[in-house]
C-alpha cells in the first residue's frame, strides 16, 4: 500500500468521538453503521487530518465540514469569521498522519483559537487577516453532493490528464444515451445521443451527476485522498456494481485512497462483489462503526470476512 495512505486514526474530543481509534485501513475503505453512530464525523476528522500539511490547508479543511454541514445557513465569504466556525466544535485532536489539535479560548473580550500543528502553533481571533487554500490533493463530497463549481473544479484534472474520451466511456456504461460531458461557461452539460444540442446536467437526475462527480475526483485526487458521504445517494442498486469497478480501477491507477459511507446493504454487497470480481483482496476494507456503552469502536473487516458475514446474513450496514 502507498506509504502515504492512511493506516491508522487516533481521534479525541472531535464531534461524537471522545477517545477512539482505529486501523488496519486499505486503499478503498467502506464505511457502514447504524444511524448518527458518528460516520460522516469520522470522515469528517480523517478529511481534516490528510489535509493538513500546512495551516492554510487546515483552515480550508476545516471550514469545509461545517459549511457541508449546514449548507443553507453558512455561505463562506470575506464576512464569515474562522472563529465562529471552529467555536462549533470546542477542542479536538486527531492523529494520523498529521497531529492536529485547536482549543478555543473564549474569554469576555473576544474568542480566539490555538491551533497546534505537527508541533508549530498558530493563534487566531476575528482580527487577523485568515488565508484559505485547498489541498488539491483531498477531495471531500459530502451527502448533499457538488455544486456546479466543486464539479469545475475538479474536472479540470481530467482535462489536464486527457481523459474526456474515457469520462464519457465511463458515463456510456451509466447510461447508453449519453454522449459527452462538458462543463461550457462554468455550467455542467450533457449531449445526448440523438440531440445536436447540450442540456445543462440539472436537468438530470441527481445519479447522474454524484457519478460524474466521482469519477472526476477520482483523478483531482491522484495520489491523494477522495471521501465520499453516502456514495450511493441518486443511484440506483442497478448500478452500483458499475460504481465500484471504476472506483477501485481509478483508485489504483491514481494511487487514490477512497473513505465512503453507505445505509445501504445493496451498497455493501456490491462492494465485496466488485471487489472479489476484481481480485482486490488486500486494499479494500469494510469498517463497521457501533456504540458500545456510549462509546464509538470499529470492526475492520477484509473483503473475505465481509462476504462470509454477508453470507451468514449478519447485519452490516
Amino acid at each position: 500500500m502507498s506509504e502515504h495512505f492512511i493506516k491508522n486514526i487516533e481521534i479525541k474530543n472531535f464531534k461524537c468521538f471522545e477517545d477512539f481509534k482505529a486501523e488496519g485501513f486499505g486503499r478503498v475503505n467502506l464505511i457502514g453503521g447504524k444511524n448518527n453512530v458518528g460516520k460522516t464525523a469520522f470522515m469528517e476528522a480523517c478529511y481534516v487530518n490528510s489535509s493538513a500539511d500546512r495551516f492554510d490547508n487546515l483552515l480550508f479543511s476545516l471550514s469545509t465540514i461545517e459549511r457541508n454541514r449546514d449548507r443553507l445557513n453558512i455561505v463562506l465569504s470575506d464576512k464569515i469569521s474562522i472563529i465562529d466556525l471552529l467555536t462549533i466544535n470546542g477542542s479536538f485532536s486527531v492523529k494520523s498522519i498529521n497531529e492536529i489539535e485547536y482549543i478555543v479560548k473564549d474569554s469576555n473580550l473576544e474568542k480566539s483559537v490555538i491551533i497546534k500543528l505537527n508541533g508549530d502553533e498558530q493563534e487566531i481571533n476575528s482580527t487577523n487577516k485568515i488565508l484559505f487554500d485547498k489541498n488539491n490533493k483531498v477531495v471531500f463530497i459530502d451527502n448533499s453532493g457538488f455544486t456546479n463549481f466543486e464539479l469545475k473544479e475538479v474536472y479540470k484534472e481530467v482535462q489536464f490528464q486527457d481523459k474526456d474520451i474515457l469520462l464519457n466511456e465511463y458515463l456510456q456504461k451509466f447510461d447508453l444515451n449519453i454522449s459527452t460531458f462538458k462543463i461550457i461557461s462554468d455550467k455542467p452539460y450533457i449531449k445526448q445521443k440523438k440531440s445536436s444540442e447540450y442540456m445543462e446536467l440539472s436537468k438530470f437526475g441527481d445519479g447522474v451527476k454524484q457519478y460524474i462527480s466521482i469519477i472526476c475526483s477520482l483523478y483531482s485526487a491522484k495520489d491523494g485522498y477522495l471521501f465520499i458521504d453516502e456514495l450511493e445517494n441518486g443511484i440506483h442498486y442497478t448500478n452500483l456494481d458499475k460504481l465500484w469497478e471504476i472506483i477501485l480501477t481509478i483508485s489504483k491507477q491514481q494511487n487514490v485512497q477512497v473513505f465512503a459511507t453507505t445505509h445501504s446493504k445493496e451498497c455493501i454487497e456490491s462492494y465485496a462483489r466488485v471487489a472479489k470480481k476484481l481480485e482486490d483482496e488486500e486494499e479494500t476494507k469494510y469498517i463497521e462503526l457501533f456504540k458500545d456503552k456510549d462509546q464509538i469502536k470499529t470492526m475492520v473487516l477484509s473483503r473475505k470476512q465481509l462476504d462470509y458475514q454477508l453470507k451468514q446474513n449478519h447485519e452490516v450496514r
